[in-house]
């Protein structure tokens, strides 16, 4: 049995790879800049982004998965936000790159380190249109 064992600053670099990754395509940045005024239905980011539903689904996922957004659905509805204190986040890892840690390891976030619930639910100021209710 081939067990790989991988180190605590090794999982932060895969997850911060995830995230830059995440991060390296305009529509995710287009969501990401749209979430940042706070939660959004699904259906206003396709309306803003004029995006197809399956594409967008597709750049949830990525994003979702590489823990820069959370997800709530509501009904059949699914509502969208940034991970509470991801930005910081970020902005550590980047301005952590290359400084070193008195063990010689340099130093990422690890992917636990952001947990956080929905701040409030906006679930009430749905679209005037009834797009999410």
């Amino acid at each position: 049995m081939n067990v790989s064992v991988v180190s605590a600053a090794e999982s932060g670099r895969l997850d911060l790879a995830r995230r830059f990754h995440a991060l390296s395509d305009p529509t995710r940045l287009a969501i990401l800049d749209s979430l940042s005024a706070g939660e959004r239905c699904v259906c206003e980011l396709q309306s803003s982004l004029g995006a197809a539903q399956s594409r967008l689904s597709f750049h949830l996922r990525v994003l979702k998965d590489a823990g820069l957004i959370m997800q709530r659905k509501d009904g059949r509805w699914s509502w969208y936000q940034l991970t509470p204190g991801i930005l910081s986040v970020l902005s550590a890892a980047v301005q952590g790159l290359g400084q070193q840690s008195p063990r010689g390891l340099t130093w990422y976030p690890p992917a636990h380190a952001v947990k956080g619930s929905l701040v409030r639910d906006l679930s009430a100021e749905a679209d005037a249109s009834g797009c999410c209710g």
